[in-house]
């Protein structure tokens, strides 16, 4: 084993959150990209904005509660955890100050150019529109709203986590030195933008395209539709909630709580019951991020401050409409289709379209599949026609994720209807899904399904379904094994890759796996699978150490690895061994990536690039030379200590010829994209890379050709350091 203590120094590390804000940077500039889309900017600019509330409530929170604990252990890149909070803070003011100058600068302009106008708060509007809202008020929200006042009487109100609220000073002689605090929860029942008749005028009359980033010489189109907000209805008519009172100042502001649940699984008797009562807490946790419109009076501002304890590092002051998430429902409006991306329909598998037995198309060969360029179906396919077939004696599948009328689950419920052995683990830790994950849970149950409630300390992670079919020589065992869940939903949103196969080595190690997660059983050896947490970090370490080896005796060496993360520093430290020795490593990496490139001796062999596209990147796949006779893997692990360590994740080799040419295709592809791909320079900088005078290549839009033309990829040598051209066709 390489010794790795001399690529272990903070100084080759970033900072893992420090990273993910970036990975954010990268979302926002899709936002800020003129050449997409203009409605496709608007889910990708309220993409930024439901990152950053998870990355507060989980990340920032775990931060937090180790600065309270005053736990002081530096990380990987050397920073304590209040030198973290601090970059983080600075980091992420700068990122939300971006936003908003991406949606006031850029995106409200070029939604008015298309006939749709935002009425902001200050805005004049008509008369008729004044009664509108006056009316809709009256009817639609006064009769669900709650004020909350604050007084000696009564104490703070409950704020929920993420809810919106418009607080107000309130005061019956009209003096700000003895007002009283009132708040009214914006109803989440009610929609977030109501349509306006006639137009409204701007209060500012400078031209609109002088303030903007925005090009373009169109006239605005003869109709207009105008859109209010709900929380602007309610400030403009909130002197309707506090009759004999005048109100002061009325601002929408916004908190953010700690969401981590906090289990204790080893005192837990009843895992499912304890995850219930902690998602109850989730609500109700410590106050870690406050948000407030920018024009916000001071009286009013220190009330919040004083209440939750917020300091200025926590505190975003927001130039523009709370929570940006409202833009993905504006999204949804009917007859924008032309500033829309228009929808992909996922193709059928070309191997599954002359035979409706899947289980006979498997037999011919190994079926490699790619979502969302090719269809789901033939995952759901897989389960209902196990759930049918007579000859099926037991069907085993994990569940980590899965859509809220999922077919999946109907199908397993199906199968043990009919008398099948249905083994299902469902991970009740499956964080933000624990509810859902319950409700499926107790359903399957009921239907007669075994289900596992995950494992005590390990969360189960792995995307496998094990099908065990009688047949005419025996049992045989069909596998499906992939890198995404069992979602149909997210299958058309995320790319994933499969595949199904009924080699029997495959299926062997499926059975133990299925009975490692049930029972007590723990295998000493394992045929193809490589499983966490006890397994796959001493694989992943020798398959690094194996290319550094043949590149040290004079060998060609080459890695290849796609993945969501990389933050584990053995694996980083193996890498730049790796690189140090010669390897040439091209590593494709959507989000968090705590190595650096371009250290002189220690990683100049490697490269790292980040793709950010109409789907969301999702599959992991990993390439080793290993002198000729390649080694391709696929699974549902990252390189983070977390899939290494803390998760039942498996790995997979590919074994068929046909299903590891269409996995180096990917990889292939991916490298060569020069459109939506960015590189990380020697500074840990994201660049767009310089297309002059080459050929113009976006790998999800060549993904999606390939797919409906039915283009077969045919199998090609792979040299150590070959440089990857993808198939290029004339359009």
């Amino acid at each position: 084993m390489t010794d790795l203590t001399s690529y272990l120094k903070p100084e080759y590390y970033k900072n893992r959150e420090l990273s993910w804000v970036q990975f954010d940077e990268r979302v926002l500039s899709e936002a800020r990209n003129r050449d997409i889309p203009l409605f496709e900017r608007l889910k990708f600019l309220a993409i930024t904005s439901s990152n950053l509330d998870e990355f507060y409530m989980v990340r920032v929170a775990s931060l937090k509660d180790q600065e309270k604990a005053e736990y002081t252990k530096p990380d990987i890149a050397g920073m304590t955890p209040t030198e973290q909070l601090t970059a983080i803070s600075k980091a992420v003011h700068k990122l939300v100050e971006k936003q908003y100058t991406t949606y006031n600068r850029s995106i409200l302009p070029a939604l008015d150019e298309a006939g749709l106008h935002i009425v902001a708060e200050e805005e004049i509007l008509t008369a008729e529109q004044e009664a509108y809202i006056g009316r809709y008020f009256d009817e639609n929200i006064y009769p669900v709203l709650t004020p909350m006042a604050l007084d000696q009487s009564r104490p703070f109100p409950l704020i929920r986590n993420k809810t919106l609220n418009i607080g107000a000073l309130i005061s019956k002689n009209g003096k700000l030195k003895k007002a009283d605090f009132a708040t009214v929860q914006v109803p989440s029942v009610l929609p977030r933008f109501i349509r306006l008749p006639g137009a409204a005028s701007q209060k500012n009359d400078t031209d609109v395209s002088e303030q903007t980033e925005t090009a373009g010489t169109e006239k605005k189109p003869a109709e207009v539709r105008n859109f209010i907000l709900l929380e602007t209805i309610i400030v403009k008519n909130i002197h309707k909630l506090f009759q004999g009172y005048q109100v002061l100042c009325a601002h929408p502001y916004r908190i953010m709580r700690n969401a981590e649940l906090g289990i204790d699984e080893d005192d837990a008797s009843d895992l499912l019951l304890e995850i219930e009562k902690s998602l109850k807490k989730r609500q109700w946790g410590e106050v870690i991020r406050l948000e407030i419109a920018d024009d916000v009076k001071p009286e009013l501002l220190n009330v919040l401050l004083k209440e939750y304890e917020i300091g200025e590092s926590d505190l975003f002051q927001i130039p523009g409409p709370l929570d940006l998430t409202f833009l993905m429902k504006l999204y949804d409006l009917k007859g924008y289709d032309a500033l829309k991306t228009a929808p992909y329909t996922p193709a059928q598998v070309p191997a599954l379209a002359d035979e409706k037995n899947i289980f006979k198309a498997i037999r011919k060969q190994d079926i490699f599949l790619h979502h969302p360029y090719l269809s789901f179906d033939p995952v759901v396919s897989f389960v209902q026609q196990a759930a049918s077939d007579p000859d099926v004696l037991a069907i085993k599948q994990t569940l980590y994720r899965v859509s809220g009328n999922s077919p999946i689950i109907a199908a397993l419920e199906n199968a043990a209807m009919n008398g099948k052995q249905v083994t299902v683990l469902v991970e009740l830790k499956a964080r933000f899904d624990e509810e859902n994950n319950i409700v499926w849970a107790r359903e399957l149950e009921k239907a007669g399904c075994h289900v596992i409630y995950g494992l005590v300390g390990l969360k189960t992670h792995s995307k496998i379904t094990l099908v065990v079919r009688r047949e005419k020589d025996g049992i045989r065992r069909y596998v499906h094994l992939g890198t995404g869940n069992y979602n149909d939903k997210t299958a058309r949103l995320y790319t994933d890759c499969a595949i199904l196969t009924c080699d029997a080595r495959i299926g062997e190690d499926a059975t133990a796996v299925f009975n490692m997660i049930s029972g007590y059983s723990e295998p000493s050896s394992w045929n193809s699978l490589i499983v966490a947490p006890f397994w796959l970090r001493k694989r992943f370490l020798y398959l690094i150490e194996r290319e550094e080896k043949n590149a040290k005796a004079g060998k060609e060496a080459r890695i290849i690895a796609k993945m969501n993360s990389l933050c584990d520093q053995e694996i980083i430290a193996a890498l730049y061994a790796a690189s140090a020795a010669g390897v040439k490593i091209d590593l494709i990496i959507r989000g968090i990536c705590c190595l650096k490139t371009g250290i002189p001796g220690i990683s100049e062999n490697i490269t790292v690039r980040s793709i950010v596209g109409n789907f969301l990147e999702h599959a992991r796949i990993f390439y080793f030379y290993n002198n000729g006779a390649e080694e391709i893997y696929m699974g549902s692990a990252d390189w983070m200590p977390r899939n290494l360590d803390r998760r039942v994740e498996i790995v997979f080799p590919l074994y068929d010829e046909q299903t590891r040419t269409e996995a180096m295709h990917v990889l292939e592809v991916q490298l060569a994209d020069n459109e939506k791909a960015r590189v990380m320079n020697s500074e840990g900088k994201y660049e767009k890379i310089d297309r002059r005078g080459k050929v113009s290549v976006n790998a999800q839009d060549q993904f999606c050709e390939e797919a409906q033309a039915a283009i077969p990829v045919k199998p090609e040598p792979v040299a150590g350091n070959r440089t990857f051209v993808p198939q290029m066709r004339e359009s």
